[in-house]
């Protein structure tokens, strides 16, 4: 377990224990504590051991929890999904007045790159570092997202050079990622917006603050936009291959269908010779009668079925395809 105290305004990060932790948080004001659990780490009681309110939130640091935005009076709990590279992590937040606490499994780069938004923004209280926290795991989905628009771009692009069955293989794998991402946002940007719109109805909750919500709630559906252009251009995608496919098979068919025009007349030919009627056995007496039935009768047919195919152009459909 790793434990990052993060003072403010100087942006001090210090490592620390539990117990360091919940004295910092104690007595002094304007700090994020930052609680890295081990992936496969037992249940504790996080809260309780850093002096917060067990009660309320004993939800703190339990893996498995869904996406969550609770207003609990002068303290506000928070599930927040974050994208970490091919996995989909929660992290959770608790914020009041004096500090911001925030726990996760694994993710060990996450309070580094807290602390460097924190360089750049500068925030005055704890509320303004969660609205930073909140937009810095926005960005993962919107990175994420984009990531794979493209390599989906460049992934039909290819399709049109030269078909591949691995293509298929990747664009199923795209399809489910952005069903991930989708399923992973919608329900936290629902639950925060229902939060955030009853704070920013009450007249005492201030100008910055909501200033701050609507930049967030703005940002949360651009995000949302752009999952969702990956997922319709999974789907245009795998219309395409589907075409793709399908145009493959019609010129496959209609070979055979020129093929059996030209071979058909010719078995109805040799399998009619081939019967024993009394003309064919008493009739054709000379060798010339022979040649001219067999060979001439199927000749002509032959020609006959090439110049059909010529007349209607099929040939040239054909060449045109390929």
């Amino acid at each position: 377990m790793t434990v990052t105290v993060v003072s403010m305004p100087e942006v001090t990060v210090t490592r620390t224990d539990l117990a360091g932790a919940r004295e910092r948080l104690a007595g002094d004001s304007l700090l994020l504590v930052d609680v890295e659990l081990p992936p496969d780490a037992e249940p504790v009681p996080l809260a309780a051991r850093l002096g917060l309110d067990a009660a309320e939130l004993d939800w703190f640091g339990r893996p498995g929890e869904p996406a969550r935005a609770d207003f609990l009076g002068d303290r506000a709990g928070f599930v927040v999904p974050v994208v970490q590279g091919d996995a989909i992590r929660h992290v959770h937040v608790v914020v009041t007045e004096r500090f911001l606490a925030t726990a996760h499994h694994g993710q060990g780069d996450l309070a580094h790159k807290i602390a460097q938004g924190l360089r750049h923004e500068r925030p005055v209280d704890p509320v303004h570092m969660l609205f930073i926290v909140l937009q810095e795991a926005l960005a993962t989905f919107r990175l994420s997202a984009v990531r794979n628009l493209l390599e989906t771009e460049e992934l039909e692009d290819e399709m049109f050079e030269d078909r591949k069955a691995e293509q298929l293989q990747s664009l199923a794998r795209l399809r489910r990622r952005s069903a991930q991402l989708h399923h992973a946002l919608l329900p936290f940007l629902q639950v925060t917006d229902a939060v955030l719109t009853r704070r920013m109805i009450n007249p005492s909750f201030p100008e910055e603050r909501q200033r701050s919500a609507r930049e967030f709630q703005t940002a949360g559906r651009l995000v949302l936009a752009d999952i969702e252009s990956l997922q319709e251009a999974t789907r245009r995608s795998f219309a395409s291959y589907s075409s793709l496919v399908a145009g493959e098979q019609n010129g496959v068919i209609n070979r055979l269908a020129i093929v059996s025009v030209i071979f058909l007349p010719l078995s109805f030919l040799t399998g009619f010779f081939g019967m024993n009627f009394t003309f064919l056995t008493d009739k054709l007496e000379t060798r010339d009668d022979f040649w001219l039935l067999a060979i001439g009768l199927q000749a002509m047919v032959l020609l006959g079925s090439v110049y059909v195919l010529h007349r209607t152009r099929i040939w040239r459909r054909l060449l045109d395809e390929d």
